[in-house]
């Protein structure tokens, strides 16, 4: 049986312009199947067949009023000083519910040419501009993932539709891209700093050196200073003539009062000061550093209202073809911290730059480490050794990540310096003392608030750490390590003693980087211990693709009749496996199809076919080794014949959310039996029905509930989903590449 596919955001998209952004933008709603049809329109013939052999749209039309018909979402990538004209051709052609926008860099003169030339479409109107692009034009420079990871700045206006913001948002997200709302005003006074004025000054040099008093051989001898300053003079000179124009009092505030930072640098030069040239060239070098490593300050209001992101999953459907999943979100936090504290430069590839890592990172740029983001999934790190830190000037604020909470609570418990952690609601809200008190048993100085939950004040100047001996009452990857840290810094030997397996990163890359680590199985026990007062050498690390990140796919794929995917690169670390293991036991068809070694752990190439699956009981044995996998193992237990057990698994209580009543919530809504224990859940397999599900602000829980929509008969809709940007921000757009039903709610329902 041939599955339909996923239903449209928009049924049929017109694109005036398919030059570089609006090609591209035509290209991404087709390869994300955003849009059922999608129509480009220029005059430019030759232009528009290039878009049409490129696929970048379905077809075109050189008349605007026949490109416009049934078009639900009009979108005006043609020079600014073409808006107007345009529009007045269209406005009586626009369908009543179509949205329009543009994707111009100056937002102010293009709603007041709305207002005048298409009045009525100004509540549907959505100004746009996508912060992407190159100095190249046209179809042959359109790609598909231009827009991936780059904001969209959206400026609505008083009167503007929440209805059409919201769709308009909801495309951008889905071509990968990061949208946020400013009013037109402050988007063209920051525009006119941030690109006009820089491109105003490329071209200006250019055009002086090459008509002015410069000797004629200047060009000869221009290198890559000159080249990197001034690319972006080799842009579309008609399309900055307009921008020049449409945005000429902020650019001309911002000249003038470049000129007059011009003027005190070149009164430095002519008096050759020294101090003063040092001075403003640090400020200006760490400032671009900052800017450079994402350390940028939020937007003081976020009208995307991130925590009523639901995701709905249309019913049905199958997974093909490959996935490659982000990093190992474990191995990322050890990465940044190890890295951090070693000495010399430690490269990281494969970083997964999701919001838990990057707190992760943020916090030891907070304590003097110099991390540079080379590219979305690269970090270079300069270590300043395991005594370098320095004390931060604020709380160091973790969001949602228990994991860099834990960690650097071992870690800063011996630095000279007090610290303050804390994070978001939901990370305030979980215990912490499993991990402070035995810390408080080595000598550590932490305070808890109330019952042991954050904020922590870690009093380093008053600790004291002595090695100790710690049997880990439940097993806990975490508490292992944080204990493991804290011994680097400890008088003596540390030991940890675990009765259960329990992930094994921090060992493997404590030894990568030379660091003694002892673990010997001692009877029922297996004994980790480390001595205080090494080193920590730098070294490069390859992070694998996340196994708790593949375990959707993994279940997804052996749910749904008819799939067959492809999961290359995925860490294989014995501690993490368990997934895979009980999956196999319920019947799954999963295969390890290339086996190999990177940065110390064993990595492997996964296919996984779908295959019928059968309810068992889960051995204990494996639940340490699989404890984040379990929403999505809940998922394959709800379409397995017969009856699953989990037991054993008390630690999933104290998660981002309580998982195992969240689970039992969740699939009770969609129409399967279980009965809840203090420690697991019993699941009766069965059929799934539609229905709404609370995630509870747990990125795992929403990832799984979204995959059983592949077995369901109706639509799942998941609440409080904004929390999947915390391991995995590309979900969505990768999901719905290999074929599952998804979108945000409201996208399509505001038609």
């Amino acid at each position: 049986m041939t599955e339909s596919p996923p239903r449209p955001l928009f049924n049929q998209v017109a694109i005036y312009g398919v030059g570089l952004i609006g090609g591209s933008l035509g290209a991404a709603l087709r390869a994300q199947r955003i849009a059922g049809e999608v129509i480009g329109c220029g005059r430019n013939r030759a232009n528009l067949e290039v878009a049409v052999e490129r696929g970048l749209v379905d077809r075109f039309e050189t008349d605007v009023r026949a490109a416009a018909e049934g078009a639900e979402l009009v979108v005006l990538a043609t020079p600014l000083s073409a808006i107007e004209p345009l529009l007045e051709s269209l406005a009586q052609d626009l369908a009543a519910d179509a949205c329009v926008t543009d994707v111009g860099s100056v937002k102010a003169p293009v709603i007041e040419a709305v207002r005048r030339a298409a009045p009525g479409c100004l509540a549907r109107f959505v100004p746009g501009h996508p912060i992407a692009g190159s100095e190249r034009s046209g179809a042959w420079a359109a790609d598909a993932r231009l827009f991936c990871d780059h904001r969209v700045i959206l400026t609505p206006t008083e009167i503007t539709d929440a209805s059409a913001v919201d769709r308009i948002a909801a495309m951008w997200r889905r071509v990968g891209a990061l949208p946020e709302q400013m009013s037109p005003q402050d988007h063209d006074e920051v525009l006119a700093a941030t690109s006009h004025l820089p491109h105003l000054l490329a071209f200006a040099l250019v055009e002086e050196l090459a008509d002015g008093d410069t000797p004629a051989p200047v060009f000869r001898y221009a290198a890559g200073g000159f080249r990197d300053f001034t690319r972006i003079a080799s842009s579309d000179p008609r399309m900055w003539r307009d921008i020049f124009s449409a945005n000429r009092l902020a650019l001309s505030k911002q000249l003038a009062r470049y000129q007059r930072a011009l003027g005190r640098w070149q009164q430095w030069v002519e008096q050759d000061d020294g101090p003063a040239l040092q001075s403003a060239l640090q400020a200006a070098k760490s400032a671009r550093d900052r800017w450079q490593q994402g350390d940028v300050p939020p937007l003081p209001e976020t009208p995307m209202q991130e925590e009523h992101v639901h995701f709905v999953a249309e019913p049905g459907g199958a997974l093909h073809g490959e996935v490659r999943v982000p990093g190992d979100k474990s191995i990322s936090h050890r990465a940044i911290m190890l890295g951090a504290l070693g000495e010399g430069s430690t490269r990281v590839q494969g970083f997964l730059p999701g919001e838990d890592t990057l707190a992760t990172l943020k916090a030891f740029q907070q304590m003097g480490v110099e991390i540079h983001r080379v590219d979305a999934t690269s970090v270079e790190i300069e270590g300043v050794g395991l005594h370098g830190l320095r004390a931060p000037n604020t709380p160091l604020d973790l969001g949602n990540s228990g994991t860099s909470m834990r960690l650097l609570c071992g870690l800063l418990a011996a630095q000279n310096f007090d610290t303050t952690l804390t994070g978001d609601a939901s990370l305030t809200r979980r215990p912490m003392n499993r991990v402070v008190e035995p810390l408080r048993a080595m000598g550590a100085d932490i305070e808890t608030a109330t019952d042991g939950r954050p904020p922590l004040s870690i009093h380093g100047r008053r600790s004291r750490l002595v090695g100790m001996e710690y049997q880990l009452p439940m097993a806990s990857a975490q508490v292992k390590s944080a204990l493991l840290l804290a011994g680097l810094y400890a008088r003596g030997t540390t030991t940890v003693l675990e009765g259960e397996p329990t992930r094994d990163h921090t060992e493997r890359m404590l030894t990568g980087c030379g660091y003694a680590v002892s673990a010997v199985q001692d009877g029922p026990f297996k004994r980790i211990s480390v001595a205080g007062g090494g080193r920590l050498a730098a070294m490069d690390i390859e992070v694998p693709s996340d196994i708790s990140s593949a375990a959707f796919f993994l279940v997804g794929a052996s749910i749904a009749p008819g799939s067959d995917l492809r999961l290359p690169g995925v860490g294989l670390n014995p501690t993490r496996t368990g997934v895979i293991d009980i999956l196999r036991l319920m019947g799954a068809d999963i295969e390890v199809e290339r086996e190999y070694w990177a940065g110390g752990e064993p990595v492997g190439d996964l296919r996984v076919r779908h295959a019928p699956l059968r309810g068992i009981d889960i051995p204990e044995a494996l639940v340490p080794l699989a404890i984040d996998e379990f929403p999505a193992i809940l998922v394959a237990a709800a379409t397995a014949e017969g009856s699953t057990r989990l037991s054993g698994a008390g630690e999933l209580r104290v998660k981002e959310s309580d998982r195992i009543q969240a689970m039992a919530d969740g699939l009770s809504a969609l129409g399967i039996e279980n009965q809840v224990y203090p420690d697991g859940i019993r699941i009766q397999g069965g059929t799934l029905g539609g229905g709404r599900v609370d995630s509870l602000g747990d990125h795992r829980i929403a990832m799984a509930f979204s995959m059983a929509a592949l077995r369901a008969s109706g639509p799942v809709t998941i609440l409080n989903c904004a929390n999947v940007a915390t391991s995995f921000p590309s979900f969505i757009a990768l999901a719905t590449e290999s074929g599952l039903r998804i979108h945000l709610e409201n996208s399509l329902e505001a038609k």
